[in-house]
């Protein structure tokens, strides 16, 4: 035993006298997943590193043998190269080992800083970089989705409530709906970002340092916003993993819902679109079959990124103040929803790029002029029958067509004129989808001008060509 460590080798191990119970090791080690953090945990020890030369606690000489360690270790880690040893717990403690074993100098790293403000701010970094990424991938399945809706501009399906058939849209119409969802989680992902922004090292465990730490030094090093301005919140907030989950949750709905329309869309019943061979797969016993796997599994990842948001919250609920050791769940949930969204936004973009259309089955199911029921109302208001009267007689309408076995538009004006003799030919004269869809001006509306507007718009907010 020497004096820097306990019976286990532990770097924390000096005031112990008995090993580490071999289950409780295994138990409490976390180096299998916050590995992921090393480069992050790399920046921050060099911009310690830097601060503790600049305040005095470090020589040059110090100073740059522990940045020549310290990037040796970065490169062997990248390499594949570098030996994770499970006995030293966690990712700062196998690079501090590894370091201080090549460097003497390294001992002197952890001057000032505590392991519960080094994973704090690495979590913050690695945070940061990660909401970059999704935003960009957001941005990427926005740019599919707006070319996606030019090119269906012409293509007209029925729009649905209750999964009934309601009012006449375009595909385009329907796609920007989308667009207009990943608009909001885009917000949500860059405020997360913004509150993430905040430099936590130098707190220590709970109380800062009595050593003349230069924070703001330290902050500049780093790229962060904003210093902490308490230490006991600084080393136990978890609230930036927790908006980060709760955006992903949401992304991961809408991913979801535009998934489950993929689904619906692409099978016998509807078909009003195609995916590409390359995103689907066949069924080891039907020959026949074409699944669209990748939406399914979107959708499936729902409940799995929700799930991480629930366990964070349960995580932090009954914490006092200010860092526990239960706040190493916290990083599992972390990546794994990192990882499920990342994945769900890159794949459905390209699965999306591979879609195409199904015009005249799109065209089959708009011909229905039931459909357009609502502009028959619509009619006989501008005659000047209440709204409601106009909705009874129509309803009235159309149970006569079901009982005569016509279709609406088929229905003689004589017929609605012994529903109510009020009925003028104009009124019922409505049943062209075009023309219903060109009427339909107003802001947020399908017609053909608004979408392409709407289409332009978004190509200008992209940065599209």
């Amino acid at each position: 035993m020497t004096d820097k460590q306990g019976p286990d080798g532990a770097m924390w191990g000096g005031r112990f006298r008995e090993r580490t119970d071999r289950a409780m090791q295994a138990f409490t080690r976390s180096v299998q997943f916050d590995k992921r953090f090393y480069r992050q945990d790399i920046a921050g020890s060099l911009a310690h590193a830097a601060m503790l030369r600049k305040i005095g606690v470090l020589t040059a000489g110090e100073f740059a043998s522990i940045r020549r360690g310290l990037l040796a270790i970065r490169r062997e880690i990248d390499d594949g190269r570098f030996e994770w040893k499970d006995e030293l717990e966690d990712v700062h403690m196998n690079i501090e080992s590894a370091l201080t074993a090549r460097e003497p100098a390294g001992a002197k790293l952890h001057t000032g800083r505590s392991r519960n403000d080094q994973v704090a701010t690495d979590a913050r970094l690695w945070l940061k970089e990660e909401v970059a990424a999704d935003l960009a991938a957001i941005r990427q399945l926005q740019a599919v989705l707006v070319d996606f809706a030019d090119r269906t501009q012409d293509v007209h399906i029925p729009g649905y409530t209750h999964l009934q058939r309601g009012q006449p849209v375009s595909m385009a119409h329907h796609l920007l709906a989308y667009v207009e969802m990943l608009e909001r989680d885009h917000g949500r992902f860059t405020d997360t970002a913004k509150r993430a922004d905040v430099l936590p090292l130098g707190s220590g465990a709970l109380a800062g340092s009595t050593l003349p730490l230069d924070r703001e030094f330290v902050r500049k090093e780093l790229g962060f916003a904003a210093i902490s301005h308490n230490s006991l919140d600084a080393v136990s907030d978890r609230d930036f993993m927790i908006e980060y989950g709760a955006a992903a949750a949401l992304l991961a709905v809408h991913l979801s819902r535009l998934a489950e329309d993929l689904i619906l869309w692409s099978s016998a019943e509807f078909g009003f679109v195609r995916i590409g061979d390359a995103f689907t797969t066949g069924s080891s016993l039907m020959p026949q079959k074409k699944n669209p796997d990748i939406a399914e599994l979107v959708r499936g990842k729902t409940g799995r990124v929700t799930g991480n948001l629930v366990a964070l919250l349960m995580l932090m609920k009954g914490l006092p103040l200010s860092y526990n050791r239960d706040l190493q769940e916290d990083k599992e949930r972390l990546f794994d929803t990192a990882d499920a969204v990342m994945g769900s936004l890159e794949l459905m973009a390209a699965m999306l790029v591979a879609t195409e259309a199904v015009p005249e089955r799109c065209a089959a199911a708009v011909a229905d002029p039931l459909l357009l029921a609502t502009d028959a109302a619509d009619g006989l208001v501008r005659q000047g029958i209440p709204f409601r009267h106009a909705h009874e007689i129509v309803g009235q309408a159309v149970a006569r067509a079901e009982a005569a076995g016509v279709p609406l538009d088929q229905l003689g004006l004589e017929v609605w004129q012994e529903i109510d003799r009020r009925v003028r030919p104009e009124a019922v004269d409505c049943f062209d989808v075009r023309r219903a869809l060109a009427a339909r001006k107003m802001i947020g509306a399908p017609s053909p001008g608004r979408v392409r507007a709407e289409i332009g718009r978004w190509r200008k907010v992209l940065g599209l060509k």
